[in-house]
Formats: C-alpha cells, structure tokens, sequence
C-alpha cells in the first residue's frame, strides 16, 4: 500500500486539517500518516483558538517518520508560525528523497479566523514554497500571496502564473468561492492551463473541501497518477463527496470521504 503524510493542524470536528487528510488518503487506497503542527479549538461553525506545536517537535515528527517509512507524497497544510515553517522546511531538506510535495497554503479559516501567524506569511513565501511541486491556494489565499484582486478566470491564470513564477511549483487555484453556479479550479502546469468544471452543490459552504481536495490530489499522486491526472481524479473525488455530505454539527456541512465505500457495501 501507497502512503501519504498530511502536516497539518487538527480539526477536533473531523471536517477539516489533519483529521480529514487522512480521511481522504484511506478512502483513496493510500495509507495515511500525520505530522501535527497546530490543536485548534473548533466546530463546524467556527474556530474559537489555536496552538501551535513545539516547532522542534514537529521537526522530529517529520524525519522520524522518513527514517521508518517509504512515504510516496506529502501534503502540507495549516503551518501556523514562522517558527513552524522553518522547522517542516529544515525536515524536508534532511530527506535523502523527496516525494511530490502539494502545499495547501492555509491562512484563513471559513469562519475569518487568521490560522497563520502575522510573521509566517513572508517565512512561507520564501522558505516552504519554493520547496513545493504544487501548490493549491484558493482564491482568497491566492490573492493574499500574489496582490492579485481575482474575479473571473482570467484573474486566477494571472495569480497562477504568478505563484510559478515565483516558487517554480504547478499551481491550482481553487474556485469554489467565485462568483459562479459553477465551482471552477484553475490548473497551471507550468506551460498551460486547465480549467476543472463541476456544477456547485446546495447553497451551504461546506466545510474542508480546500483540504481534502489537496489531499486527494496527494493521494492520487501516491497511488501513481501523473499532476494533471491526479487533478481530475481529485475534482471527481470532491465533488462526490460534497454531494453526499453529512451534517455533523449546526453549521457548515461535512464531506462525506467514505460514500462511495459506503454505496457499494450498501451501509446507505
């Protein structure tokens, strides 16, 4: 079996973070395994607080792992602080081999709650990107990292383009939070794009779709999939589990990673 290393912060509601990487990555087929760098305190309507992990810690989470395990992707999520991004970036250049690195560059939470820290944003910028093979902001997220005001899809080829430009990574942005009866991803490969269609479900927002999308992304890579490929496979994988989310609290709803598992073992 195929494994996949989430970095990330945990969400106790199980909707999003860590807790959802490895939800993604075991409905995929691929073993998951987690390095924690942030406890949130949160629920599907809100986050309340965050603490950040021992930066050493989450350093010798990383390398322990790599001395044991043949991990064939990671994916990076919540980072927190400045402190935190040096200590995964300082990991990842001890590794004899890398895998495909997919950065999922978390700053905001759905809620408005800022989960990267006023110093990190520059640390990460200049120390963890340009270590990733993709990065998968959405567009609030892309905005933040390029100055980039985005609107259509035109605007998201420009920060696209922006990001690999200046980290050297493929990029996707994530369009679910466009303007449109459509959730459209912008796919950069460093030569073209791509556009992934897929038409929006209900009118609620659900809740860590960015990180399991990512994730799958991450899964699909493991398994074997090439980037543009594994971006397809990941966009079928979401939308479905979108479409059969569950409402796990009183707010945003959940993806339900497990439904296709579920039909076919008739469970419901």
């Amino acid at each position: 079996m195929k494994i996949a290393l989430s970095i990330a912060g945990s969400d106790p509601s199980g909707g999003a973070g860590i807790q959802a990487d490895i939800k993604t990555f075991h409905s995929i087929g691929v073993f998951g395994m987690g390095v924690t760098t942030a406890v949130t305190v949160q629920n599907t309507q809100k986050v309340f607080a965050v603490q950040g992990i021992l930066p050493e810690i989450v350093f010798d989470q990383i390398l322990c792992l790599f001395e044991d395990s043949d991990i064939d992707s990671i994916k990076i999520g919540m980072v927190h602080s400045a402190e935190i991004v040096k200590s995964i970036s300082s990991a990842l250049n001890r590794l004899t081999r890398k895998p495909p690195v997919i950065l999922d560059p978390v700053m905001i939470s759905k809620s408005g709650y800022s989960l990267l820290a006023d110093d990190a944003k520059e640390a990460l910028i200049t120390t963890l990107m340009p270590l990733a093979d993709i990065i998968t902001p959405n567009i609030f997220e892309a905005e933040a990292l390029t100055g980039i005001p985005i609107t259509t899809i035109e605007d998201m080829k420009s920060a696209a383009y922006t990001i690999s430009e200046l980290t050297g990574a493929k990029v996707i942005v994530k369009g679910g939070h466009l303007n449109s009866e459509f959730a459209y991803d912008l796919v950069y490969d460093g030569m073209g794009f791509s556009v992934l269609e897929a038409e929006k479900i209900g009118t609620k927002s659900p809740h860590g779709t960015g990180c399991a999308f990512s994730s799958a992304i991450a899964a699909y890579m493991a398994s074997g999939e090439d980037f543009k490929t594994a971006c397809k496979s990941a966009k079928s994988y979401i939308t479905s589990a979108i479409e059969h989310g569950l409402d796990t609290g009183r707010g945003a709803a959940t993806p339900n990673h497990f439904f296709h598992l579920y039909r076919k073992a008739e469970i419901f």
